[in-house]
C-alpha cells in the first residue's frame, strides 16, 4: 500500500528521479518557462517552489540547501538575487501551469510550467480595482437622492391606485364562478 508517500516515481530510479528534478529546477530558473509533460509539470511546481523560498530566506544554510538543487551558478545568483527580489511580498504561488495538449510521438499529455511575473502586476490590478469601485460609490450616492424622490412619488402613485379602486366597479364578483348546484342521483 501507498499511504502516505507523497510524490510521483515517473518510473525512474531515485538517483535518476533526482537528478531529472535537478535539471528541471535549473533550466526553469534560468529560461522561466519550460515545456515538458503534465505529470513532470506538477511534481516540478513543488521543488521549485520550495527552491525559491530557500532563495527568499538568503541565508547561508539556505544557499547550501538550495546549492544541492540549482546546479548553475548564473540559475544561483539569479535566485537570490533577481528571484528572491520579485517574490519578497508573495507567500507561495511562484509557478504556473498551462496545459498544451498531447505530445505528436507518444500522445503524452503536455504543458508549460513558468514563473509568474510576482509583485509588479499585483499593484496595477489592485489600481484597476480601486478605480472600477470609486465610480460604483459615486454612482450609489445619486440613487440615494432619487431614493429621496421616490416615496413621495410612491404616496402619488398608491393614492392613485386607491381612487380608482373605489371608482371602479368590483371586477372580483363578477369573476368568480357560480356555485354547481349539487347533483342528484
Amino acid at each position: 500500500m501507498r499511504h502516505l508517500k507523497s510524490g510521483r516515481k515517473l518510473g525512474r530510479t531515485t538517483a535518476h528521479r533526482k537528478a531529472l528534478f535537478r535539471n528541471l529546477v535549473t533550466a526553469l530558473i534560468r529560461r522561466e518557462r519550460i515545456r515538458t509533460t503534465l505529470a513532470k509539470a506538477k511534481e516540478l511546481r513543488s521543488h521549485v517552489e520550495k527552491t525559491i523560498t530557500l532563495g527568499k530566506k538568503g541565508t547561508l544554510h539556505a544557499k547550501r540547501l538550495a546549492r544541492k538543487v540549482v546546479v548553475e551558478k548564473e540559475a544561483f545568483t539569479k535566485l537570490f538575487s533577481t528571484l528572491s527580489e520579485r517574490y519578497a511580498k508573495r507567500n507561495g504561488g511562484y509557478t504556473r501551469v498551462i496545459k498544451i495538449g498531447n505530445r505528436r510521438g507518444d500522445d503524452a499529455p503536455m504543458a508549460f510550467i513558468e514563473l509568474v511575473d510576482g509583485e509588479s502586476k499585483e499593484p496595477e490590478a489592485k489600481a484597476k480595482v480601486e478605480k472600477k469601485a470609486a465610480p460604483k460609490k459615486a454612482a450609489a450616492k445619486k440613487p440615494d437622492k432619487k431614493a429621496e424622490a421616490k416615496p413621495e412619488k410612491e404616496k402619488k402613485t398608491a393614492e392613485a391606485k386607491k381612487e380608482t379602486k373605489k371608482a371602479a366597479p368590483k371586477k372580483e364578483d363578477a369573476k368568480k364562478p357560480a356555485k354547481a348546484a349539487p347533483k342528484k342521483k
